[in-house]
């Protein structure tokens, strides 16, 4: 594969590992599996030779690895269990490709540190809710995607509009150079979310559960904005935040 072959497909697949998530992924038939990968060491019964007849009656390519490719491929040999499975998310694509020069301008969620899997999934499931343009989700730093990930999402993490990046910052910093405001949530901002009204396209940054917005990304921001809080109450859930933010959106029209 060349350069923007790999580009697509690290953004566009999900390795989904575990017999019962790969099996699951393999009955639904509005999905699509892009390639099974299996431990040469399974015994040939049993979820296996499931697996085997599911992949054969969808003309899904099955490839047999040693254990230690196959817990390279799913990054998590612990828990595997000698199965992967590649599946295809045609709504999952790099930031570069973000179609900033159309209308109306986009609205996007973005994460800094998320780490919870729970709150990730619950994030994806709002996200793919609303009428945001998506979910821009850096693989360094947030929670993998991960079979709890996408079970805390109820599936929808595969229908999802996912805007994949490595760093956070990176992305930021290049969206930002391209005319997209960057909007940091904090809970000590001077701008009140309801009076905020974005001019253009616009990313959303909620940070980590524990100490919010990095300083790194918070440099970044070209406003910070907070959820007005009663009863001395500090600060949401961030997936609580995230709903908050995304059906706002209805809402937000551009100024």
């Amino acid at each position: 594969m060349d350069y923007q072959e790999k580009k697509q497909f690290y953004a566009r697949f999900i390795t989904v590992y575990g017999r019962n998530p790969v099996l699951e992924a393999l009955r639904d038939a509005h999905l699509s599996v892009h390639r099974l990968h299996l431990a040469k060491s399974n015994r040939p019964d049993g979820a296996v030779a499931e697996l085997l007849a599911l992949a054969q009656a969808r003309g899904v390519d099955v490839r047999h690895h040693s254990r230690e490719e196959l817990a390279r491929i799913s990054k998590n040999g612990r828990q595997d269990q000698g199965v992967a499975a590649d599946v295809d998310c045609p709504r999952h694509a790099d930031y570069r490709d973000l179609p900033l020069s159309g209308a109306p301008p986009l609205q996007l969620l973005a994460l800094d540190r998320v780490t919870n899997p729970q709150n990730l999934g619950m994030i994806v499931r709002t996200v793919c809710a609303s009428p945001l343009d998506g979910l821009l989700l850096p693989r360094q730093g947030c929670a993998p995607l991960s079979p709890l990930v996408i079970k805390a999402s109820a599936g929808a993490l595969f229908r999802c509009p996912l805007w994949r990046c490595d760093r956070l910052t990176d992305a930021l910093a290049e969206l930002a150079a391209r005319g997209v405001e960057i909007v940091a949530l904090a809970a000590d901002a001077p701008t009140d979310l309801c009076a905020y009204r974005p001019k253009g396209s616009v990313v959303y940054v909620l940070g980590n559960e524990t100490d919010g917005v990095s300083p790194a990304v918070s440099a970044l921001a070209q406003r910070r904005v907070r959820i007005p809080m009663a009863n001395g109450v500090e600060s949401l859930n961030v997936a609580v935040t995230a709903a908050l933010i995304a059906f706002r959106s209805l809402l937000a029209t551009p100024a």
